[in-house]
């Protein structure tokens, strides 16, 4: 499995991308792996400020429906349009059009408390 070294993690399975003061948030290869198929992606959270940890959307697969937890506190700026016409972009492509939010952060210093790639790697047994 892939988990790009420039990448920040949370325990919850969710990537961040920070540039600047705003970060791109998706969920990694191995909980897309988990999930299965995805069917539907679904965020209602555009605009709107949301805390660290806080729910902020849902992942519907074929069998199971996933919470989406925010990795860092921060208002919503964008929602991946692509993920409505193909929401299976987030199993073939995780790190890169599969991305759900981009958010504008409320504290940069919250990126330190993520994990890298090999923290996250060692929490998940790879």
């Amino acid at each position: 499995m892939n988990f790009p070294a420039e990448l920040k993690y949370t325990k919850d399975h969710e990537w961040v991308r920070v540039e600047g003061n705003h970060a791109y948030v998706g969920i990694t290869e191995f909980a897309q792996h988990e999930l299965g198929d995805i069917v539907y992606v679904d965020i209602n959270t555009l605009g709107k400020e949301v805390a660290r940890e806080d729910v902020f959307g849902t992942v519907e697969a074929v069998k199971t429906v996933s919470d989406l937890f925010m990795p860092l506190t921060g208002r919503v700026l964008e929602i991946n349009k692509k993920l409505d016409a193909k929401p299976e972009l987030v199993n073939s492509d995780p790190y890169g059009d599969g991305w759900m939010v981009k958010i504008e952060l409320k504290d940069t210093a919250q990126v330190e408390e993520l994990l890298s790639a090999g923290d996250y790697k060692t929490q998940i047994g790879v």
